[in-house]
């Protein structure tokens, strides 16, 4: 297995494409979706743009959909919910299929969707990553980051640092033996810097402050948290995932 990070959906390499593709948007896009799994969601459909996401999910019975948008952090008018994790529940989201449409996660979705295998990860599902990673065994695998509109974050790049050092950890391997490309390697020491201080490290992160801007520590605090959900989200067909 050979595991390589890209910071941005715009790094991804055109030519090529990995046995497995990693989707990472920790504030708030993946983080969301594994919640909205784990509370019983049919599945998730994304779609870059809002426009599209209420054309099809308008042939969907209203009460078996919830319709998601957020756009620079906010939610978008004419959808049931933003992308807070918060707002999952069994009783909101139980047996509903999640239309979503977000500012940074949805389109690094889009970007990935051709790969053979095309999963989700955020810190809340990390071991569950590495799990599915161990079971699967992918000769190549890409972890790529949102960002934020074609920018480095910070709260991506920890999450994959974590997924890698979660590996190297269970086998034993070398960064020689494990790792593709440089930024894996950097990633995995923002990991080891930070580990312990998530809440802090989200705090810094400039998506992070434009959260706590709109008063939305809440977020912050549980997407900061590890390995609280056993769940892999994962494209069942393209631009929709499920477990």
């Amino acid at each position: 297995m050979k595991l390589s990070l890209f910071h941005t959906p715009e790094e991804v390499p055109d030519q090529g494409a990995p046995d497995c593709a990693i989707a990472i948007d920790v504030l708030r896009a993946t983080s969301t979706m594994a919640a909205a799994l784990a509370a019983g969601a049919e599945a998730i459909q994304v779609f870059s743009d809002i426009d599209s996401l209420l054309a099809v999910s308008e042939a969907w019975p209203s009460d078996q959909r919830l319709r998601a948008g957020e756009r620079g952090g906010g939610k978008v008018e004419g959808c049931d919910l933003g992308n807070s994790p918060l707002d999952h529940s069994a009783e909101r989201s139980g047996g509903k299929r999640l239309f979503m449409s977000t500012t940074n996660g949805t389109r690094c979705l889009k970007r990935i969707e051709h790969a053979p295998t095309v999963i989700t990860a955020a810190l809340t599902t990390r071991q569950a990553v590495v799990n599915f990673l161990l079971n699967q065994n992918p000769d190549t695998v890409w972890l790529v980051g949102s960002g934020w509109e074609g920018t480095y974050s910070l709260e991506d790049t920890v999450c994959a640092g974590a997924v890698i050092h979660g590996v190297i950890a269970a086998t034993g391997q070398t960064f020689k033996e494990l790792v593709g490309n440089d930024a894996a390697i950097a990633a995995v020491s923002l990991y080891l810097q930070w580990q312990d201080q998530l809440i802090d490290l989200m705090h810094y992160a400039s998506h992070g402050q434009r959260l706590l801007r709109l008063d939305n520590e809440a977020d912050l605090k549980y997407c900061a948290q590890i390995d609280v959900l056993d769940v892999v989200p994962r494209q069942r067909e393209l631009g929709v995932l499920g477990l």
